[in-house]
């Protein structure tokens, strides 16, 4: 239960992100200080952790040897260490996260928070057809229903059942869809890219290729004018600490020991907390209809994992009546 609970904490830690992004909009901030300042914090934050678990791994290492004559131990600070080509790869894997950012909070200016987040979650379907496109393999018949699903969700989640298409701005929409893609790229290739190396150091050095393209992009004026200092930095250590530390720590704890599929379900949590905290918090207006369809999108995020477990589930219960 604790890699469960782990894992559903990071997917709420993200959904908490949008409604602060549009706060500090609020505040008059602009895109680039609102992601510098994220990723910056959680630069900062990943870094201390990874030198935190190497000087353990190293401390470790130091008394395993003394208790041993001097037979070095197995693991431990070696895995930690990286040669330049996999810290570059992890770098790269990192682009597809700030851009991510980037698409995501620009759609913020444009359209509801609500509406933001529920374009995100298209990635779900948009991996299933880049997979498929890769694989040059058609999506099989649970998969589409799935997809249907989804897609039903979305028009009544997204509001175009009872508001039409004209209540949206076509720009935010294009920019959510995007950051959809982003996003769906980044879910396909990150987890194939130096899985061995430490969980922490791989955040550390992906985060480290988003903060290099967000200060490429934008140039981090607002750490020689002084508004770092002022209400930003505590934006900046909001986004950072739910948007690019606890998330990914929580992940690699969690994710390994109850599965991808099950962490895909617990991970959907994000989408009620975004949509929730944009009815609390930022009074937008979130109709019952918009509801059922934020429901439907997670039936449709959970269905092809409880379809494979129900065999399983039916199996164990013919054979305790046996």
């Amino acid at each position: 239960m604790k890699y469960a609970l782990a894992v559903f904490l990071g997917a709420v830690s993200y959904g908490i992100l949008s409604t602060i992004v549009v706060k500090a909009y609020d505040e008059g901030y602009q895109l680039g200080e609102v992601v510098g300042s994220q990723l910056l914090v959680g630069f900062v934050l990943s870094w201390l952790l990874a030198v935190y678990i190497r000087f353990k791994a190293g401390r470790n290492e130091r008394r395993n040897a003394a208790s041993s004559a001097g037979t070095p131990a197995a693991g431990t600070a070696k895995r930690t260490g990286l040669t330049w080509k996999q810290r570059l790869l992890l770098m790269s894997a990192g682009v597809p996260t700030a851009l991510t950012g980037l698409l995501y909070y620009q759609s913020l200016r444009y359209i509801p928070n609500s509406l933001a987040i529920i374009l995100l979650f298209q990635f779900t379907w948009i991996g299933v057809f880049i997979h498929a496109i890769r694989m040059r393999q058609r999506p099989n018949k649970l998969m589409l229903l799935t997809l249907i699903v989804l897609f039903i969700g979305t028009l009544f989640a997204a509001g175009i059942v009872d508001q039409g298409l004209t209540h949206f701005d076509a720009l935010g929409v294009v920019l959510g869809l995007l950051a959809a893609l982003s996003y769906s790229l980044f879910m396909l290739s990150s987890g194939k890219i130096v899985p061995s190396a430490e969980p922490a150091f791989r955040s550390a050095w992906m985060i480290t290729g988003g903060l290099i393209v967000v200060f490429i992009l934008f140039p981090p004026a607002f750490l020689f004018n002084g508004l770092i200092w002022g209400h930003l930095l505590v934006f900046g250590l909001l986004l950072g600490l739910f948007g690019a530390f606890i998330p990914p720590v929580l992940f690699a704890a969690g994710i390994p020991h109850i599965g991808e599929g099950a962490a895909s379900i617990l991970g959907a949590s994000e989408l009620p907390v975004a949509v929730m905290l944009s009815a609390i918090v930022l009074h937008e207006r979130v109709s019952a209809l918009q509801w059922g369809g934020v429901a439907l999108v997670l039936i449709g995020v959970a269905l092809p994992e409880l379809v494979k477990r129900f065999p399983q589930t039916k199996a164990r219960s013919f054979s305790h009546r046996a």
